[in-house]
């Protein structure tokens, strides 16, 4: 007598979430504003600025661009601003800040334009494994922000899973 294998998680009503599949495929740039400082260290307001209306701008044409500073130069707070518009209309988005910051930001607004009606009243799998670092704030936000359609969350794989949270009916 044979039976038949059953593959129990394709017909699973699960549905997943992957935040990999979300990332943006414009590519990501970092501009280190050393670069236009005198010896990497000193603001000098004429140099700086004339060195960025001489920088070509248009090559960050939509792209995600981290604005850092390399060195430790102790900045005016005008320098990340004065920057910042020249990227304006062109840049698809501009943050000041570490890597884990830049990726946190792009990562946040990714979870904020995600649909939710798709899983409205379903059990959600939050893909735990990838070939991409997810920081953990934006798995955060993507849980408070599913609760409030999904029946059920969980984390992980559908082998391997963690229940995180049911709506009380």
């Amino acid at each position: 007598m044979s039976k038949d294998i059953v593959n129990r998680v394709s017909k699973s009503p699960i549905v997943n979430i992957d935040l990999e599949v979300y990332w943006p495929k414009e590519p990501q740039t970092s501009i280190d504003i050393s670069q236009w400082l005198e010896n990497g260290y000193l603001v000098r307001e004429k140099p700086f600025r004339s060195a960025l209306i001489s920088h070509d701008w248009n090559q960050y044409k939509n792209h995600y661009i981290r604005l850092f500073c390399s060195t430790e130069a102790v900045l005016p707070g005008w320098t990340h601003l004065l920057v910042s518009t020249y990227l304006h209309g062109i840049a698809k988005f501009v943050v000041q800040g570490t890597e884990e910051e830049f990726l946190n930001k792009i990562y946040t607004q990714i979870v904020n334009e995600i649909d939710m009606e798709p899983f409205r009243d379903k059990p959600i799998m939050i893909n735990g494994c990838g070939s991409k670092e997810i920081p953990q704030d934006a798995l955060v936000q993507l849980v408070q922000r599913i609760q409030k359609v999904a029946r059920s969350v969980f984390f992980g794989e559908a082998c391997s899973n963690v229940p995180l949270w049911k709506k009380r009916v």
